[in-house]
């Protein structure tokens, strides 16, 4: 301390500046003295650190330099830098923790500014918002609101019918004059969106081939009785060669080992598609342009046009004995056999029961196959799985009026999930048909696993 007053007196001695600086001086101890009562400790520490900082400073300033020192003024700087860095270091004093802070996640979500309505009130001539309660919507309210999105688009609705009849007719024709000894029927367009049943977007079309068959000379073999031991495939066997020799039927062309084969028919078809027909120039015709698939077993067509695009499959089939058999034979060395088909059976069977007793099926089945064609882990499930669910509950569930819509739903659900544990989904019209023996084990549980989830919380599907 006397040092210090030493150095004080020498600076007094040197004219006003030490005055200046004295003054300085007693107004820091002043501050120190009281900094405790008046910022706290941690308030108290800051100052104390910024004010030494200041003070070597100024000493620094007004002291003499050394000048038998080169090296003082550099010194002298650097010094100055250090303190200034002290300042810029020293840490803040903490904020106080209030009680109410301490339940706050550490991680917070930015919240709104959220006005006191005790402390503040609204501009003159502002419009007053009311808040309206939240209301939470039942099952049935968001699936009739699903119901109204499934619509498929109106341009869909009204040009894929006529552009698909259109390649009908030029098919069809050309049929007619390469193969004239083969009596083909006249080509029909199937499928969802003619009966009222496609959702989201029309984008594929069946177009079915009539195979006319003389029934005296071919007969129906079950697959029960063949090596697949499926009941869903049927072999078309060639009758009475004693009598009615190869040659006496159009279609004996096509036989293999005395069985109509439909792979035979598939592949001669399917050259035709691809190398005879001009679609370029058919195309050119209808405003469109039209491919043919070479890489599909299918015979698929792909038309492009200015508004829609579209898919169209070409499927030969025999109608014997109040049976819809397609030339869809299974993937292996059997290629004689032809697929038994529900469609027609499913959709007029549907519509039968809704006409009855005012239903909501059709709507029920619209909804899941939205859900199954918007879920690609369900894709398939859709069609013909669910139609015959609801076929099945139908004999046993009487109320299929709109109100009940919900509870229909969640029993499908629930339904679905039973059959898909047993990895079995008996037809509807043929309970010995599994309609889940075509899908792999892998597939099944997906499906389940998915389907499951959702039977606690159905909206999840929507």
């Amino acid at each position: 301390m006397a040092a210090f007053w030493q150095q004080r007196g020498r600076r007094q001695e040197n004219g006003g500046l030490g005055s200046v600086i004295d003054g300085l001086g007693s107004v820091f101890d002043v501050l120190l003295a009281n900094a405790r009562l008046v910022l706290g400790v941690s308030g108290a520490a800051v100052l104390a650190i910024a004010t030494l900082a200041v003070k070597r400073l100024i000493d620094r300033a007004t002291s003499p330099r050394d000048e038998g020192d080169p090296k003082a003024e550099q010194k002298s700087l650097e010094e100055s830098w250090q303190d200034l860095a002290l300042i810029k270091t020293t840490p803040k004093p903490p904020k106080k923790q209030r009680r109410e802070d301490l339940s706050e996640p550490l991680l917070s979500p930015a919240r709104p500014l959220v006005p006191d309505p005790r402390g503040s009130s609204a501009p003159l001539g502002a419009p007053q918002v009311k808040s309206s309660p939240l209301r939470c919507l039942t099952l049935q309210e968001k699936l009739l609101s699903h119901s109204s999105q499934l619509a498929v688009p109106e341009i869909q609705v009204s040009l894929i019918p006529q552009l698909a009849r259109s390649i009908c007719t030029q098919l069809q024709n050309f049929l007619r004059s390469k193969f004239p000894e083969l009596p083909f029927g006249r080509l029909f367009l199937s499928g969802a969106l003619l009966d009222g049943l496609e959702v989201l977007a029309a984008d594929h079309v069946h177009l079915m081939l009539p195979v006319v068959l003389d029934a005296g000379l071919w007969s129906l073999i079950s697959g029960e009785d063949t090596v697949v031991r499926n009941p869903q495939y049927w072999m078309i066997k060639r009758i009475d060669l004693g009598y009615f020799p190869r040659g006496c039927s159009p279609w004996d062309r096509f036989i293999v080992g005395r069985y109509l084969s439909s792979s035979v028919l598939n592949e001669t078809l399917h050259k035709l598609l691809v190398a005879s027909i001009n679609w370029p120039a058919i195309g050119g015709l209808l405003g469109c342009a039209i491919h043919p698939i070479v890489a599909s077993r299918e015979l698929k067509l792909e038309v492009k046009h200015d508004q829609v695009d579209l898919s169209i499959t070409l499927f030969p089939v025999v109608e014997m004995e109040d049976k819809v058999l397609l030339a869809v034979p299974p993937e292996g060395l059997v290629e004689n056999l032809w697929l038994e088909s529900f469609y027609r059976a499913e959709v007029s069977r549907v519509k039968e029961l809704d006409a009855g007793d005012s239903g909501a099926r059709q709507l029920c089945l619209r909804i899941l196959n939205g859900v199954c064609k918007s879920q690609p882990r369900l894709h398939k499930l859709g069609g013909s799985p669910v139609t015959h669910i609801i076929l099945h509950l139908s004999d046993t569930a009487s109320d299929w009026a709109e109100d009940s819509l919900a509870d229909r739903f969640q029993q499908v659900l629930e339904e679905l999930v039973a059959s898909l544990e047993k990895g079995v989904l008996p037809s509807y019209f043929n309970p010995k048909v599994n309609l889940f023996s075509g899908l792999l084990e892998e597939e099944i549980d997906e499906m389940g696993f998915v389907l499951y989830r959702a039977i606690s919380e159905p909206e999840v599907l929507l």
